[in-house]
Order: structure tokens, then C-alpha cells, then sequence
């Protein structure tokens, strides 16, 4: 493995990562990190809402149901994102494609838009957790995993930032030699310290924050970090959108708008019931 500095011709030294995505390949299994971080954030999220329903009075059992829906929403809407909104026209040319979730391509919008549906369709058919009661409290433990997600794809040495001279570029090597900003470590970084404010919103409510207070926070926070980083990150959409923009800027708009809505309206709203 290559030296974990190394100097380059432009006369400064950068990070050399060049860290394999798989764990330990033991004949066809090859588990990543990508997948390991992706579980363990889930596995967190997990004995996170599990606390949260206890400390709350909802039913225990309620929380295997949840997650099953959370993790459905979250693949299926993701996988679906990066086919419609950064390669739709690779993938109208090769449609089976879009089941193969293994071979990468998992756009964040997507899986929020799906986490969105599911929470939707869970909170239908159980009147003591309200939609935007569910939302609140589910963005504590989001945030975390989507940090957990950029780290995996920082193991993967993929969504790279664009050429920088920083003290603290990277150079993936698995990639090429230019030194760049490490973007999925600013993003993973930004989400969980986004999750410790939202941890702290809602304890200094004594878990009775209003209704779409946390839920607003964390979409203004989180999209609002990625709209910023952005700038930083070479373009991942397959196309020229021949805008000063980015398509992860363009899809990060509408939901910072909606959580400022939230945020505004939630002063209107009572407190949601605690322990």
C-alpha cells in the first residue's frame, strides 16, 4: 500500500488514499465498507428510534416494522433518484440495469423522497404516530446514517471533489493523481454534527418539540450543508445541465424552502406529546 503521504509535482504533499472498497474477499464474498457503514447506520438508527418509542410510550414492537419500511424507502427511492435525476438516459438504454443496486449509484434525494413515502404509508394505519411526529423523529438518527453513507463513499473513492491545492486534499489513487477535495468527508463531517444539534433540539424540548420543528431543522441543515459542499464536488450528473448549478443543488432547494416552511410554521403548532 502506497505511503499515506505523497508529494506531488505542483510542490506540496496531499493524502494518498487508496484504501480497497472491499473488506476481506474470501472467494465470491466480498463485502464492502460502503455496505458495512450503510448497515451499522441503520443497525444505530435502529436502537435510536427503539429508545425514543420507549421513552415516548409507542409500542416497542412498532419499531421492526418502521425500519423495514425506512430501508425499503431509502434503497428503492435512492436507486430510482440516480436513475431518473443523474443518468436517465443510460438507463432507458438498459433497463435491467436499474435492479443491479450492487454495482453503485444511490442518489441521497432519491432515498429522502422515499424515506418521505414510506413514513407516509407507515403513519397511515397508526393513529399515535402522526406523520410529522415520525419525521421529527426519525431526522435525529438520518443525519448520523448519512454521515456513515459519505464515509462509505469515501472507502468506495467515489463522489470526488474538484482539484485543490489545500493542506488536506486527497488524492485517490484508485482514481487518479489529482489532489482534491475529500467531499464525502466534509458532508459526513456536516451530518453528524448536524445529528448532535438535533439531539439537543430535541432534549431541550424534553422530547415535546412542535410538530416540524426537527424535521424542518434537519432538511434546512443537511440540504442547506450540501447545497455549500457542492461547490466543492464534481459534477455527478451524466449530462450538461448548462446551469451555474449543480444537479445536486438544483434538487437541494425545494427541500431546504419546505424545512424553512416547516420551521416557520411550526410556531403555530402545538408540542408534540412526551413522556
Amino acid at each position: 500500500m502506497p505511503a499515506p503521504l505523497s508529494v506531488l509535482p505542483m510542490g506540496f504533499a496531499a493524502i494518498h488514499w487508496s484504501v480497497d472498497p472491499v473488506i476481506v474477499r474470501l472467494g465470491s464474498f466480498a463485502p464492502r465498507w460502503y455496505g458495512l457503514l450503510f448497515g451499522i447506520g441503520f443497525l444505530l438508527s435502529f436502537y435510536a428510534m427503539r429508545s425514543v418509542f420507549i421513552r415516548e410510550n409507542k409500542p416497542e414492537q412498532d419499531v421492526d416494522v418502521l425500519l423495514y419500511w425506512i430501508l425499503g424507502g431509502t434503497i428503492v427511492g435512492a436507486r430510482l433518484g440516480h436513475v431518473l435525476f443523474y443518468d436517465p438516459s443510460y438507463y432507458l438504454t438498459h433497463p435491467a440495469e436499474i435492479l443491479q443496486v450492487w454495482q453503485g449509484g444511490l442518489a441521497s434525494h432519491g432515498g429522502f423522497i422515499g424515506v418521505l413515502i414510506a413514513l407516509y404509508l407507515y403513519a397511515r394505519s397508526r393513529d399515535d404516530q402522526p406523520f410529522l411526529w415520525l419525521l421529527d423523529r426519525i431526522a435525529m438518527p438520518a443525519a448520523l446514517t448519512g454521515g456513515l453513507i459519505r464515509l462509505g463513499n469515501l472507502f468506495n473513492s467515489e463522489i470526488l471533489g474538484t482539484p485543490t491545492d489545500v493542506p488536506w486534499a486527497f488524492v485517490f489513487a484508485l482514481r487518479d493523481m489529482t489532489p482534491r477535495h475529500p467531499a464525502q468527508l466534509y458532508e459526513s463531517i456536516a451530518y453528524v454534527s448536524i445529528c448532535g444539534i438535533l439531539v439537543w433540539l430535541y432534549r431541550r424540548a424534553d422530547a415535546s418539540p412542535r410538530f416540524g420543528t426537527l424535521s424542518g431543522a434537519f432538511m434546512v441543515l443537511v440540504f442547506g450543508a450540501r447545497f455549500l459542499i457542492e461547490f466543492v464536488k464534481a459534477e455527478q450528473a451524466h449530462f450538461d445541465l448548462g446551469l451555474p448549478l449543480s444537479m445536486g443543488q438544483l434538487l437541494s432547494i425545494p427541500v431546504i424552502l419546505f424545512g424553512i416552511w416547516l420551521l416557520w410554521s411550526s410556531r403555530s403548532r402545538a408540542r408534540q406529546p412526551g413522556s
